[in-house]
């Protein structure tokens, strides 16, 4: 089993220097609105993905008129306790620590500590723009494939030199094509690799999510989920050239697998313009539940599971389908976040598993 045995905070958000042991497979924080429960969560994520899942800078995560933060953690995988610490000094230089060994650079530890995060806002995931979908998808491939992750990385360079190029190209009213030509034959390349782990891993993964949703909404009506490659891979060359035109005038790349979309219908029309908000929650935990069941599938071990707010989102069907799935059938480390403690409590009498209720006050 995976999972975390102790965390140590300081000076993080609003925990100046606190602690907690965790003593059961299900945890729960429980507290009033605005007490940190999400903060904790966020801590826990941030130490396995060496960054925060709702902020891009890390500063954002250090606590008011503080400098700095540290994060510490016990892990324990197969019997082996091991820990885990991310500092950010007070020069804003971050440091990752897995069993005192220095880790450099951060996305060598991407994967090494596998973990889904469900929040309200994921609801974007259906509602939101494809860039949100494809960071969805970037992010579980990530986890599972590091040749995925470098080449990834490689690409959304060359993606910001030619877009730097193009806006430098209408500026001085000038275009190296031999230059261009360069950029495109890397984001062809790269591109190539990427797209064909997209179109495998949907190939997978889509059936998954279309059961789950099943078992969570309980309807016989599912939604389509269609993989869209921005690019077809045949005519990737011609369709960069035959783009060009436009990229120059736009300043922008219009082809390749920054495009790509996860495309969700039902009735033939567009999913978020027809889903109730049952329909949408639904699917939003489909999506992740199918996220943990490639990670549990590639890792051979369950990773640990992150439910912020799911009393307040999910009708009593719903939430009760999906508890019993986290916790029940699901034997990992599973955290979750409530504000009242009668029905939270409730809730995980009613499907008979031992917990730890941590109250945050």
């Amino acid at each position: 089993m995976f999972k975390i045995n102790h965390i140590t905070l300081f000076q993080y958000r609003n925990y100046i220097d606190t602690g907690f042991e965790f003593t059961e497979r299900i945890i729960s924080f429980c507290g009033s609105n605005g007490i940190g429960k999400t903060n904790l969560l966020d801590a826990i994520y941030t130490l396995c993905f060496s960054r925060s899942y709702f902020n891009k800078s890390d500063n954002l995560s250090v606590s008011d008129g503080k400098v700095g933060f540290a994060l510490k953690a016990d892990f324990e995988k197969n019997g082996e306790i091991f820990p885990v610490s991310l500092i950010l000094r007070e020069n804003n230089k971050k440091e990752l620590w897995v069993d005192n060994s220095p880790v450099s650079p951060f996305s060598l530890h991407i994967g090494k500590l596998p973990i889904v995060f469900i929040a309200p806002d994921d609801v974007e995931l259906i509602t939101g723009t494809s860039e949100q979908r494809r960071s969805f998808m970037d992010a579980i491939l990530s986890q599972m494939d590091s040749d995925y992750l470098r080449n990834l990385i490689r690409y959304n360079k060359v993606l910001q030199e030619r877009n730097k190029y193009l806006k430098q190209c209408s500026i001085q009213q000038q275009v190296d094509h031999t230059l261009l030509d360069s950029f495109d034959e890397q984001l062809i390349a790269l591109g190539i690799q990427l797209v064909d782990k997209r179109v495998a891993f949907f190939e997978t993964t889509i059936p998954s999510i279309r059961e789950l949703y099943a078992f969570i909404s309980g309807e016989k009506e599912k939604p389509i989920l269609r993989f869209i490659p921005s690019a077809v891979l045949e005519t990737y060359k011609q369709q960069m050239v035959n783009a060009r035109q436009k990229d120059l005038i736009t300043q922008r790349t219009s082809v390749g697998i920054h495009k790509d979309e996860l495309d969700i219908s039902m009735n033939d029309v567009q999913f978020k313009l027809i889903a109730s908000q049952g329909q949408k929650k639904s699917l939003l935990f489909a999506l992740k539940l199918a996220e943990f069941m490639t990670l549990k599938s590639h890792f051979d071990f369950e990773p640990i599971l992150l439910l912020d707010d799911i009393f307040e989102k999910l009708d009593q069907h719903r939430l009760s389908k999906l508890l019993e799935w986290v916790c029940v059938k699901n034997q990992g480390q599973v955290f979750l976040t409530d504000s009242h403690q009668d029905r939270i409590e409730q809730s995980l009498h009613d499907i008979s598993v031992p917990f730890q209720l941590i109250m945050l006050a």
